[in-house]
């Protein structure tokens, strides 16, 4: 079984301000910059210093590590070879070009005037459509979420992050958090909400995407759902603490 890691200890604290300084001397060599969503930033610069601890890399903590010589180690090629060049931010959003900055900062400023979703006018029968479709995006279950609250819907909201990222920053509405990193040992737990209508997610999808085909197909979850780009690009409300 793999070793907890306590984000409080001075192991960690240590490991993550050297996570820090080589975060900035990447961004000083490509000449990229930081992600102006700071939570995004300290979220990704916690699970490398967390996967560096755990596995002895900073692993992107997006993917499950597979140890099989595919995996992604931050500054990863496929952020530096295509998703930078060609979209501006790579998969985990810490890293951007000071285009894709500029952009991402007035989006925020506008988020922050982002008028709240009504559902007064959608049908019972339209809300449960949207319920069953396994890829969700972050508008769709902002929706479902109220529906849920007035009692029009029924489903459980699972994080599949780990502990403290739930602790930064989860989705008002979570119901239970159970780690991808701990999956095999919780299975039990898993098992007990096959019947039931499910929702997973994670940082941006990565994790839950993979965690969703697993339920399907070899477990036989027919009512899970997969929040496609996950807590990253949820316009609704958010719990700390």
């Amino acid at each position: 079984m793999k070793k907890s890691i306590d984000t409080n200890s001075p192991e960690f604290q240590e490991e993550f301000l050297k996570t820090e300084k080589f975060a900035h001397k990447v961004v000083k060599q490509f000449g990229w910059r930081f992600n102006p969503n700071e939570e995004i930033v300290e979220r990704i610069l916690k699970g490398l210093t967390n996967n560096k601890l755990l596995y002895g890399k900073r692993y992107c903590p997006c993917f499950v590590p597979q140890f099989d010589g595919t995996d992604r180690i931050c500054p990863c090629k496929p952020a530096i070879e295509k998703e930078i060049p060609e979209e501006g931010v790579c998969h985990c959003g810490i890293f951007c070009t000071p285009q894709y900055r500029q952009k991402e900062e007035e989006r925020l400023r506008q988020k922050k005037h982002h008028r709240e979703v009504e559902i007064e006018g959608m049908k019972v029968g339209e809300l449960e459509e949207i319920l069953k479709k396994e890829q969700l995006t972050g508008r769709e279950l902002e929706i479902l979420l109220k529906a849920r609250n007035r009692d029009l819907l029924s489903f459980k909201l699972v994080d599949i992050r780990e502990p403290f990222e739930y602790q930064m920053m989860r989705i008002k509405g979570t119901d239970i958090l159970l780690p991808i990193s701990r999956f095999q040992w919780e299975l039990e737990k898993w098992l007990k909400l096959k019947d039931e209508r499910i929702i997973i997610y994670c940082h941006v999808g990565s994790r839950s995407g993979y965690l969703f085909h697993l339920l399907k197909e070899q477990l036989g979850f027919e009512k899970v759902s997969n929040l496609t780009y996950g807590i990253a690009e949820y316009p609704g409300e958010i719990e700390r603490g």
